[in-house]
């Protein structure tokens, strides 16, 4: 065997012949010469590398895209939300029904999406280079656009990732559709697919989309119907029948080629498959619309079973109080200004909520998105530190004008003394009043009791303008802490659906802070002063009642929140662009509105008691809480009620036939030449059908003779 020597002996030749390695020397080394790398070193090595990747590309799709994600609708299903006397207030998320098994559909509806879609779905691995490769040939050589995606692909792409469009996506969407055929048969991934495509008109799924257009299972269409529905799947919006039938109709007639160039059928059973006809059956009602049931919602789909289940809900929310809410505001509000109103019991459950003065116009919800200034209402806080450290109503503070500083603020009216207790100063919104004292106990102090409060909005430190409530916050944050302090248990949390009953042993560990018993009677006490002999006098009850007005700087906001009884109510009225309101206090319109909504939770308000309402049926159409000062009101996709100066005039479509119908003191009117003409047009649009539907079928017969 041949050696290298890596050393040689003083005066050796480097030439000469190599010793015998057997022999013993002190200065000799001898290793193996290296030999070069074979092929099979090589191969192993690529192999290995192979198997490593593979095995972390397995780990990064278990990790970001799970198999069980494909088995999930892709948009949350439908939830109906429940008033509290079970009455249907609002619906919402998409129509999706339950998955659809492949082995219990007709050949023909698995087959007209596999014609039109991947015609080659069942002999390819996820991606096809035959579709990929006519794909690009149709886009060079045609002025039509066409996709080599497969099934596969289009499940991995809807189900998996967003819709933007680079190589990025397209190599995860190649990745994930070698992922899914790997894991899954062909008939499972095509199940998901149908199950989770989307149909147009808000529908997903094959079920939803079957019953949706023809009011039919999908294990009993007919081969015209699959054609249609594989039709939608180019072009969801611009094919749905219900808006485009022509198209619709054109499409499926394509789509029924294909089945026909695929072997399906025939091409005389393609040409004599009849158009279907369309079944949608309207739900009239009114379809998501309030701004409760906005604000609702994620709570909502927490609360929700998941998966394709549809889910009913029963809220918090109180129909009569809504509408009492609603009521009260259109009474007092000021013309052209904006107004909001959250009430909700002391623990926390929602039972009215207005967020604007016409949801139709503007869903913006002033009570749960607006971060508007609290005004003098946020002194509950600066007092409420003060005597969580030690002060007491009757003592005394400096009410004289303050003429240094950086900071100056002035009282309203310039109204000014040497002195005034606590209590005086709160009743009597004192801005010089409150600053001084917020200087005394410190920031850090009311920041703190803002926040064990529940407070959560951004409170800037060292600005003493705090004091006089700069910081914006919204008006439902705001009236969750007056509702803390009504309860004397806080924080405390706004929610939409009923809060369960705790045991005496389970409130000691809720994490809830409280008052001491001499605190929360001194806090009531400059609350209900505010009412008897202060700024909130225009909310005085013939009940004990607490309250604070707020106005924000240039009148800009006008706020009153308060509580009596079991519930607490914070009002606010402002305009959208923040411009000063003309004339308008938190003692004036927003306490009014306080009030008059708080006569209506005892009964004792300025309208008729209500009649008593029918037993609510939960799936039943969907009750109007939300309107307009009952000026407008929607009762479905084209029928429309409008009360004004004692008329109704209703104005939709009975059968498909539009009409107008009014009901005044003179009677009852119906416009009878609307609904001739109509019925002379749906004439027309039957004889002009008529004729289409013969002259295709000259044209077939005339094919049939030809061949």
């Amino acid at each position: 065997m041949d050696y290298t020597r890596t050393s040689l002996r003083p005066g050796e030749d480097p030439d000469e012949d190599w010793p015998d390695p057997s022999l013993d020397g002190e200065d000799e080394v001898f290793e193996k010469p290296k030999r070069p790398r074979g092929r099979l070193w090589w191969v192993s090595r690529g192999l290995a590398a192979l198997v490593f990747l593979f095995i972390v590309i397995i780990g990064w799709l278990a990790i970001t895209a799970p198999l069980s994600k494909s088995l999930e609708p892709i948009e949350p299903p439908q939830i109906t939300l429940l008033a509290a006397d079970g009455t249907p207030i609002a619906r919402k998320g998409a129509d999706i029904e339950a998955p659809v098994r492949i082995s219990e559909l007709p050949p023909h509806v698995k087959e007209a999406f596999i014609a039109i879609e991947d015609r080659r779905f069942y002999d390819h691995w996820g991606v096809d280079p035959y579709g990929i490769a006519r794909a690009l040939w149709s886009n060079l050589t045609t002025d039509r656009t066409q996709g080599g995606s497969t099934i596969t692909q289009q499940l991995a792409k809807f189900t998996f990732l967003t819709p933007e469009r680079s190589v990025t996506r397209k190599a995860r969407e190649v990745l994930i559709a070698f992922w899914l055929e790997a894991w899954l048969s062909k008939d499972e991934i095509l199940e998901r697919y149908l199950s989770n495509a989307y149909f147009g008109d808000n529908t997903y799924g094959l079920r939803a989309a079957s019953m949706h257009y023809f009011y039919r299972r999908p294990e009993n269409l007919k081969p015209g119907q699959a054609a249609m529905l594989a039709g939608l799947m180019q072009a969801p919006s611009r094919y749905a029948p219900t808006s485009n039938f022509d198209l619709a109709e054109a499409r499926m007639r394509t789509v029924l080629q294909a089945m026909a160039d695929a072997g399906y059928m025939t091409q005389a059973e393609a040409h004599d498959t009849p158009t279907p006809v369309l079944d949608v059956r309207n739900k009239r009602e009114l379809p998501t619309g309030t701004y409760f049931a906005d604000w609702a919602l994620p709570e909502a789909r927490k609360l929700a079973e998941g998966g394709y289940v549809r889910s009913t809900l029963t809220t918090t929310l109180d129909a009569r109080l809504q509408a009492a809410a609603r009521d009260a505001i259109a009474r007092y509000r000021p013309k052209g200004a904006q107004a909001a109103l959250v009430a909700m019991r002391r623990n926390g459950e929602v039972v009215a909520m207005v967020g604007g003065t016409d949801y139709a116009k503007t869903p913006f919800n002033r009570a749960t998105q607006a971060k508007r200034q609290p005004g003098s209402t946020f002194k509950l806080f600066v007092y409420l530190a003060a005597l969580r450290k030690g002060w007491k109503p009757d003592d005394t503070i400096a009410n004289t004008e303050i003429t240094t500083g950086g900071y100056r603020p002035r009282n309203s009216g310039g109204n000014y003394s040497a002195s005034l207790t606590l209590a005086e100063a709160f009743a009597r919104s004192s801005n010089v009043a409150a600053v001084r004292l917020f200087e005394a106990v410190g920031d850090r102090a009311v920041i703190a009791t803002a926040r064990d409060l529940g407070v959560t909005a951004p409170i800037p430190r060292g600005d003493p303008s705090v004091a006089l409530g700069t910081a914006g916050m919204s008006l439902l944050e705001l009236t969750s802490a007056y509702a803390g302090v009504a309860a004397n248990s806080f924080p405390v949390t706004p929610t939409a659906f009923p809060v369960p009953e705790q045991g005496m042993f389970a409130s000691l560990f809720d994490g809830k802070d409280s008052l001491s018993s001499n605190q929360h009677e001194a806090m009531e006490q400059m609350l209900r002063a505010v009412i008897n002999s202060g700024t909130g006098r225009a909310a005085m009850l013939s009940v004990p009642n607490y309250g604070k007005t707020g106005t924000s700087q240039d009148n800009r906001d006008a706020l009153f929140v308060g509580y009596a009884g079991d519930y607490v109510v914070g009002v606010w009225i402002g305009n959208d662009d923040n411009s000063p309101l003309k004339g308008v206090a938190g003692g004036g319109a927003p306490a009014r509105i306080w009030k008059d909504f708080m006569l209506r939770t005892s009964g004792k308000g300025p309208a008729r008691a209500p009649k008593p309402r029918p037993e609510a049926n939960p799936s039943g159409p969907v009750e109007p809480l939300d309107v307009p000062d009952l000026g407008d009101i929607p009762l479905g996709e084209s029928n429309r009620l409008r009360i004004e100066d004692g008329t109704a005039t209703f104005t939709g479509d009975i059968g498909g036939v539009p009409i107008d119908l009014t009901i005044d003191n003179d009677g009852v009117r119906v416009d009878g030449d609307r609904i001739a003409e109509e019925i002379e047009r749906q004439r027309e649009r039957a004889e002009a059908r008529d004729q289409r539907q013969a002259e295709r079928q000259q044209e077939r017969e005339a094919a049939r003779a030809g061949n």
